[in-house]
């Protein structure tokens, strides 16, 4: 132990000469010093020691981590475990042999051990005594132990009922099937180079640096004296191999296979263990799904809490540390620990919060753009000339926006709601819709190039998806028909083209009916908003009488609000049974079209009432006389005097509000209930105290297992948020700024909910996020289309254009300031005679309160002519002017803005330049290191073989 303690004060580069360092070769890599039993032994002769010593010597390549620090590329600073935690790795073999030591005595009590204290717990079964499959268990453990599985059962404490199946994969197991999965481990460490530079140079980094130091420090980045270096991170790595098990860096054989590894190992084991006779009678899954056994899941390693600060004592475990650096809300503004996510949660789940930071953050540009466009709005409310009209309109009258109950009202009287419609209607709403729909296409394509480095670290490159299983449903339904797999060559269950294509036509009806309820609901609450605007008109409270249309746009929101979230739940139900209806072959198969199932039904859910309004509201009433009814009843809703996009805004901001609140709710409030109320029971059965003797199996098994669908949910919530932000954002720019603040909230609500409130869900890889991305790109795509129609159709914002060149006072001079838009307001009204409305219509007051006589005649929002033209309430020139500027102006932006999509994607290349070229030199490097390292082992076995006197002619080398 103390030849290795030596070794570790080897000089660092900054105690070597200039010409000594010279001589050093950079691309050396570093290797583990192996010390042989026999050196350790006492017996040994001086003049041995020293020889083992320079020969031990000769094999040492010195890494400098002065080097490792100024040329590292970008590494996450946050995957980082504290120096004195036991389960990182050591490069101090006497201090490995002392915790060695200690090891065993503490793991006995603290549940992730078997009762030797040595065997660490990899997987958990749970199986109640009081089920009827026996018989099948007991074949299926029988099987696991004829693997090497280690296997020990432990009776719960709370339930005698229960038993706990805790496993263990020794070493020789770990390296067999690690073998067969081409799992990737470290063999080599990465070597980073210096460039040469000039003086000069170097002169000018100095003092860039010396500026550095005199600015605060970057408050986002984690502290790195806290966190521990992730040794994959700095080492290149290859698919396991037993038989060159010595190029790899092993420190501690224990510690070599992380904890997510050791526990995905197994669950590949368990998935192909047999438990019956029979070709199908095979896999974990299977036992879950008919009973056998309760649960099955990975252990959390250890309590999330401490009594000690992690600063002074470190992290306990990865999973404290994960909670103290991650899931607590006082570092909510720093960077996440994706590397640490990975190493504890596996790469789908790491690929999952990688996707939502990168979103959330791509939001502040879109967020302060949306928030300077409404800030706009409020610096130039006082000089819009269209509010200021409507505001100082006292003698224009209008008509009764509803039948008989609805009072003759002022123009003026909507001035608030001018002035608010201004906000989010200015100038800078089209620069900002052309801005979002170029953002969603920035966005995506960054991200793919996000996803590469990330793939690139995560060595997710060259990974493929091995051949999935067949679900069992499709094994048990199409058994009897059998065809040859072309990749295995084995013989599998077959469904007919015939069935599958009626089975899909089965699932597209379905789906379609479905669609048909939400028209039908959406149908309801526009019901809703014509009977009660009446109502409103006529209630007692003056309040609601004089605001009655904004108070049925509001209760109409809450109600479909409700009507939203109840028809989740059915679609949920409709979708499972639908995707059953199908019968996938695979799992991804399955999820993929459950997926696509859940979010056209959320989706059109979500936004059928928002599409109502932004393109129908108001646009098919007809005009006083001739009114549109429904159902030649109910006369059609009509837009405010101020125009219909004050409408669409209410509708975003409630449902946007009330929505993500919900889902937060739920996200955490249902598993904060469930555990507490489970925590509860324990406390009044054992006390305080008993709770906490309880092994750690115990403890994860009373928490809440993760969704059934896995990440589907946390998807689905972002993919809809971010079809809100995007979809009508010309609307409400404010959107982007919402979804930045619930995204701070959800990114550590999610990691609250993963670290401490479920159990740990199984390590499993990913490359991508899979079929999310293809309907991100159809949410961008739908969104450059749906802006175009909310500028052209529900603003006014090209009525305006079409006054300030055509109509008003600079028309034909090329301008169009507010000093052109004078008159605006009464141009776009029409006059209708009071005598010419239809008896059902008719209001119940004449309007002497205005003038103190009758009034003859009354205003309305429509390009028409007076009553007395030669054709009454005909189309007027400016009408179609307007019709024909708003079609053009929608081909226009369509056009224009997918351009520059296509263009940004096509000058954004997948694949950064500098990750091709690192990617290129790695693979260069590794064949080296290989050849060599095979080379140098060549070498010393024929030298071994000289030495025991046997030498064969025309030996290689």
């Amino acid at each position: 132990a103390g030849f290795s303690t030596a070794l570790s004060q080897t000089p660092s580069i900054s105690s070597i000469s200039s010409e000594g360092r010279e001589d050093l070769q950079v691309n050396q890599l570093e290797t583990q010093i192996w010390i042989k039993p026999d050196i350790q032994k006492t017996d040994v002769d001086f003049s041995e020691i020293l020889n083992a010593i320079q020969e031990i010597a000769k094999d040492v390549n010195i890494f400098f981590d002065e080097l490792e620090g100024v040329n590292s590329p970008s590494k996450d600073d946050d995957s980082l475990l504290h120096h004195g935690n036991l389960t990182s790795t050591s490069d101090d073999a006497s201090r490995l042999e002392v915790v060695g030591e200690e090891v065993p005595d503490k793991n006995k009590t603290n549940g992730l051990y078997f009762r030797d204290g040595k065997c660490r717990i990899d997987y958990i079964l749970v199986y109640r005594k009081s089920n009827p499959q026996t018989e099948k268990r007991e074949v299926f453990e029988r099987n696991i132990r004829a693997e090497g599985l280690q296997m020990e059962k432990e009776s719960s404490l709370t339930n005698s009922d229960i038993m706990f199946v805790k496993l263990h994969a020794p070493w020789e197991v770990l390296g067999k099937y690690a073998e067969l999965m081409n799992v990737r481990m470290p063999f080599r460490r990465k070597i980073y180079y210096l460039h040469r530079r000039y003086k000069f140079m170097n002169r000018i980094e100095k003092q860039i640096s010396r500026f550095r130091g005199w600015l605060p420090r970057k408050p986002m980045k984690l502290d790195k004296e806290t966190l521990p270096d992730l040794e994959e991170n700095d080492c290149y790595t290859a698919p396991f191999s037993q038989q060159r098990i010595h190029h790899f860096i092993i420190h501690n054989k224990d510690t070599f296979f992380n904890n997510a590894t050791r526990s995905r190992i197994v669950h590949h084991i368990l998935q192909r263990v047999k438990y019956e006779e029979g070709k199908n009678k095979i896999g974990l899954n299977r036992l879950l799904s008919n009973g056998s056994y309760e649960a099955a899941f990975p252990l959390h390693e250890g309590s999330y809490r401490s009594k000690n600060s992690i600063k002074t004592h470190g992290a306990e475990n990865h999973r404290h540390l994960l909670y103290e650096c991650w899931a607590s809300w006082g570092v909510w503004y720093k960077y996440q620990p994706l590397d640490l996510v990975r190493r504890y949660f596996g790469e789908k789940i790491g690929l999952y919060f990688a996707w939502l930071g990168w979103y959330t953050g791509m939001l502040f540009p879109a967020a302060f753009i949306g928030l300077f466009v409404f800030l706009y709005g409020v610096t130039t409310l006082n000089h819009c000339q269209v509010s200021k009209e409507v505001c100082q309109a006292t003698d224009i009258i209008m008509c009764p926006i509803c039948d008989k109950y609805c009072p003759f009202m002022r123009l003026s009287d909507s001035c608030i709601y001018a002035k608010v419609t201004h906000l989010f209607d200015n100038g800078a709403t089209v620069f900002f819709a052309v801005f979002m729909a170029v953002w969603a296409t920035v966005f995506l394509e960054f991200w793919k190039r996000r996803r590469a480095v990330i793939a690139y670290d995560w060595d997710l490159i060259d990974w493929e998806e091995e051949e999935e299983e067949i679900r069992p449903q499709f094994e048990a339904k199409y058994s009897k028909k059998e065809r040859m797999n072309p990749i295995s060559g084995k013989p599998e269950p077959y469904q007919a083209f015939a069935d599958k294509c009626s089975r899909l036509i089965v699932s597209a009806s379905g789906i379609f009916f479905m669609i048909c309820v939400v028209i039908a609901a959406v149908f309801g609450i526009v019901i809703y908003r014509v009977v009660t605007v009446s109502t409103f008109a006529a209630f007692k409270w003056a309040l609601i009488r004089n605001n009655s249309q904004v108070a049925t746009t509001g209760t109409a929101v809450c109600i479909n609000f409700c009507i939203i979230m109840l028809l989740n739940v059915l679609y949920e139900k409709v979708a499972l049974f639908l995707t059953n209806l199908e019968q996938p072959r695979t799992e991804s198969e399955w999820e993929n079209s459950f997926t696509l199932k859940m979010f056209l039904f959320q989706f059109v859910n979500l936004n059928s009432s928002t599409f109502y309004i932004a393109f129908f509201l108001g646009r098919f009433t007809g005009h006083p006389g001739a009114y549109l009814r429904l159902i030649n009843r109910w006369r059609l809703e009509e837009c405010h005097p101020s125009g219909c996009l004050i409408d669409l805004c209410m509708q975003m901001g409630i449902i946007m509000v009330l929505k993500q609140t919900w889902n937060n709710f739920m996200e955490l409030g249902y598993p904060l209930i469930q555990n507490w109320w489970t925590r509860r029971k324990l406390r009044q059965e054992y006390g305080t105290q008993g709770k906490t003797s309880f092994p750690q199996w115990e403890k994860d098994y009373n928490l809440q297992p993760m969704n059934a669908y896995g990440l589907f949910d946390e998807y689905l919530e972002m993919i809809l948020q971010f079809g809100f932000t995007t979809i009508f954002v010309a609307a409400f720019p404010l959107a982007p700024l919402l979804a930045l603040l619930n995204n701070i909230i959800e990114i550590r609500l999610d990691a609250y909910k993963f670290v401490t409130q479920w159990r740990r869900p199984l390590a499993s890889r990913a490359k991508d996020i899979g079929i999310w991305y293809g309907i991100l790109e159809g949410i961008g795509i739908l969104s450059v289309i749906t802006n175009a129609f909310v500028i052209a159709v529900t603003s006014d914002f090209i009525p305006r254009l079409v006054y300030a060149y055509k109509y008003g006072p600079c028309a034909g001079q090329g301008e169009a300031g507010q000093k052109c838009m004078v008159g605006y307001v009464n141009a776009s009204l029409s006059v209708f005679l009071v005598s010419d409305f239809e008896n059902r219509s008719e209001p119940t007051s004449n309007g002497s309160e205005f003038s103190g006589s009758p009034l003859k005649y009354c205003r309305y929002r429509d390009y028409r002519d007076p009553p007395h033209s030669p054709v009454p309430y005909g189309y007027t020139l400016q009408f179609w002017h307007v019709l024909a500027a708003r079609l053009a102006f929608i081909i226009v932006f369509e056009h224009l803005v997918f351009c520059i999509k296509h263009l940004i994607s096509y000058l954004i290349p997948d694949l950064p330049k500098d990750l091709r070229d690192r990617m290129r030199r790695e693979k260069y490097l590794i064949q080296e290191m290989m050849y060599e390292a095979e080379l140098e082992r060549l070498q010393k076995e024929r030298k071994e073989r000289k030495k025991n006197g046997k030498s064969y002619h025309n030996e290689w080398p």
